[in-house]
C-alpha cells in the first residue's frame, strides 16, 4: 500500500497489424476518460500515478510499454514517427478513440509531444519533461558529462545506443535516487513506492536494455524531428521547482515553442511531481477535455491549499503562458 501508486487494475497485451505486440497497464473505470500515459526512462507499465487520483477524476488511465520495454516487441531502429503510428492503432484497437488525451513523463515527454503534434491525441499534459537538450541553446547550460553524451549521440549515434545498451534495473535505480533531492527521496524511499518502481524497472529491462531504453535514449537525447509549433491541441506543462534533471530552465524555451502552452511550477517538489501531485495534474487535464465540466477549477490554488508530498504545504505554485 502506497500514498503514491497503485497496482494496474487490468493488465494485457495488443497485437499490431505488423504482428508485434505491445504491453499496457490500466487503472480506473473502463468506461472512464481515456488517458495514455507515456512513461519515463527504463519504466514499463508496472508503474502508474498517485492512488486514488484516477478514480476520483473517471479517468481510463492506461499506460504503454514502448517497443523493446517490458513486454512490448522491440522493433529497432524506430522513431517518434514509429511510436505515433502505434499510438493511432492501439487507440483504435483498445476502443480509447476517437482521440484519447495523453500523459508524457520525463523522458517519455518527447514521444507524447510526437502524439501532438501528428494530431492523434486531444490534449496533452508533460509532467517533468525531459527537454530537447540537444538544442544548441543548452549547450552552455548543461553539466559537463550530460554535454558529453549529447555530443556522443549527435556524432555517433549507433555508438551511444550500444553505450546506453550497458544499463540495467540496478543502473538506473541508483542514477534516478543519487540525482534527486530530498522532498523527492521522500516519496522515492516511501516502501509501496520503492516496490512498484522496482518491479516497473525489472521488467522494463527484461528484454535487456538494448531492446527498448538504449533506442527511448538517443532519439530523447538528440535533436527532435518534432514541428512544436504545428501542435493545436491543448498542452499543459509541469514542473517540480527542485528538478534539476529534466529541463534547464524548468521548461521556459519548451513552452515558448508549443503554441498556447501553459507552465506551471511547484514549490517543494522536484522529478517526483508525478506520484507527489498526481491529482491536480490529472483533473486539469481530464477538465480541458471534458466538454461538460461545469466549473473551471484552478488547481495552481488547490495546490497550494492541498501540499504535495506527505501533506507538506508547498506554496503558491507558479504558472505562465508561453514561456
Amino acid at each position: 500500500m502506497s500514498l503514491y501508486v497503485d497496482d494496474p487494475a487490468r493488465l494485457g497485451t495488443t497485437r499490431l497489424s505488423d504482428g508485434r505486440v505491445l504491453g499496457w497497464a490500466e487503472w480506473g473505470p473502463e468506461d472512464g476518460l481515456p488517458v495514455l500515459l507515456s512513461p519515463g526512462a527504463a519504466t514499463s507499465r508496472w508503474l502508474g500515478i498517485g492512488a486514488g487520483a484516477v478514480e476520483n477524476e473517471g479517468v481510463r488511465l492506461v499506460s504503454v510499454d514502448r517497443p523493446g520495454l517490458g513486454v512490448s516487441t522491440p522493433a529497432p531502429d524506430r522513431t517518434f514517427a514509429d511510436f505515433v503510428d502505434d499510438v493511432r492503432e492501439l487507440t483504435a484497437l483498445r476502443g480509447l478513440g476517437p482521440l484519447p488525451a495523453m500523459l508524457g513523463n520525463s523522458q517519455g515527454a518527447p514521444f507524447a509531444l510526437a502524439c501532438a503534434a501528428a494530431g492523434v491525441v486531444s490534449a496533452l499534459a508533460l509532467v517533468s519533461p525531459a527537454d530537447e537538450v540537444a538544442a544548441p541553446e543548452f549547450a552552455a547550460a548543461l553539466p559537463d558529462d550530460l554535454r558529453g553524451l549529447v555530443a556522443r549521440v549527435a556524432e555517433d549515434p549507433v555508438g551511444a545506443e550500444k553505450v546506453f545498451a550497458g544499463f540495467d534495473a540496478d543502473a538506473m535505480r541508483r542514477m534516478v535516487l543519487a540525482g534527486s533531492p530530498a522532498c523527492d527521496l521522500v516519496v522515492y524511499e516511501d516502501p509501496g513506492f520503492a516496490a512498484a518502481y522496482g518491479r516497473a524497472l525489472d521488467e522494463a529491462f527484461s528484454q535487456g536494455a538494448a531492446a527498448g531504453y538504449a533506442r527511448d535514449t538517443v532519439l530523447a537525447m538528440g535533436r527532435w524531428p518534432i514541428d512544436l509549433g504545428a501542435i493545436t491541441v491543448p498542452v499543459e506543462v509541469w514542473y517540480g521547482e527542485e528538478d534539476v534533471s529534466h529541463s534547464p530552465d524548468l521548461g521556459l524555451r519548451l513552452v515558448s515553442r508549443i503554441p498556447g502552452a501553459r507552465r506551471t511550477v511547484v514549490p517543494g517538489v522536484g522529478g517526483a511531481l508525478l506520484w507527489a501531485t498526481a491529482e491536480p495534474i490529472l483533473a486539469s487535464l481530464a477538465e480541458t477535455v471534458r466538454p461538460d465540466e461545469p466549473v473551471e477549477r484552478d488547481w495552481r490554488e488547490e495546490l497550494d491549499r492541498r501540499g504535495t508530498v506527505r501533506g507538506r504545504r508547498p506554496g503558491a505554485a507558479q504558472a505562465g503562458g508561453r514561456g
